[in-house]
């Protein structure tokens, strides 16, 4: 039997702790130990496909100067677990509450800063639609991992995740997949032409995306240590518009974290006019 058909074996502490300190280095995310199992789940079939024997050969490959390994990874491992209209309280700020504060006068930029498959921006797209703020606007999602982004910007999912899409959005923006795309729905037109996706990384200097009325950045900061955490949201405060909003998950906050940055209520936050460097 060839290396390639055999299950590599278990994952020792130090492999565990070299791709955990690679997947940190790049992303900021953090593989505690007890995740082994989710690491091995991940990467096996991998390993397989590239005739490794084990983890160790693995982590050479990762840490080969100029290789495009780490990348594919990063694809592997980093978490992409989201939903439609996943948390609505927010979605329901964003229409009732920031939006109607909108002044005319210029475009409203809203980031979904980890859109993972893209379900958050379509959701936050199909909400700006049905009440759309003065001077129109555009959204962005963006998330580290190239192979998820490629998927966002198709728009195709199962037609179970429309569970949570009222039927009169579902009906107005989704197209049912017919022959080969049956059992799919796709983003229609109108949704498609207000979202974009791009690949980015957390950690870079992302202030060429311009500023934001509205950044949402739920269920990632649980994966980052406290410096990582800090880091971010001091970069992303100064890419907020005066009175711009940051939104987290209803698990997190940012007590604790050094910002400008206002409570509004739990999970989102407010930079006050005239505070952004």
């Amino acid at each position: 039997m060839t290396g390639s058909l055999q299950t590599p074996p278990e994952i020792t502490g130090a492999d565990f702790a070299a791709i955990s300190a690679l997947l940190h280095e790049r992303t900021g995310i953090r593989l505690v130990p007890g995740k082994e199992t989710l690491v091995m789940g991940r990467l096996s079939k991998r390993l397989r496909q590239l005739g490794l024997r084990g983890y160790d050969e693995y982590v050479r490959l990762l840490r080969t100067p100029g290789g495009h390994e780490l990348g594919q990874a990063i694809d592997l491992l980093t978490t992409n677990e989201t939903s439609f209209f996943r948390e609505p309280q927010h979605f329901e700020y964003l229409r009732d509450t920031i939006v109607p504060e909108h002044r005319p006068g210029r475009m409203f930029r809203l980031w979904s800063a980890a859109s993972s498959s893209g379900e958050e921006a379509y959701t936050a797209a199909m909400v700006l639609l049905e009440k759309p703020p003065a001077g129109g606007f555009e959204i962005l999602g963006t998330d580290v991992s190239t192979r998820i982004v490629a998927g966002a910007r198709r728009g195709l999912y199962p037609l179970e995740s429309a569970a949570r899409i009222p039927m009169e959005l579902l009906r107005k923006y989704w197209l049912k997949g017919r022959d080969e795309y049956a059992g799919l729905m796709a983003a229609g037109a109108t949704l498609r032409e207000r979202v974009s996706f791009q690949h980015a990384n957390l950690l870079d200097d992302l202030r060429d995306l311009g500023l934001f009325d509205v950044i949402l950045l739920r269920n990632v900061m649980i994966y980052f240590d406290p410096p990582t955490k800090a880091a971010l949201v001091r970069r992303l405060q100064q890419m907020l518009y005066p009175e711009g909003h940051l939104i987290v998950s209803l698990s997190e906050t940012l007590n604790g974290i050094p910002a400008r940055l206002r409570m509004i209520r739990p999970s989102i936050y407010r930079l006050p006019a005239g505070s952004r460097d």
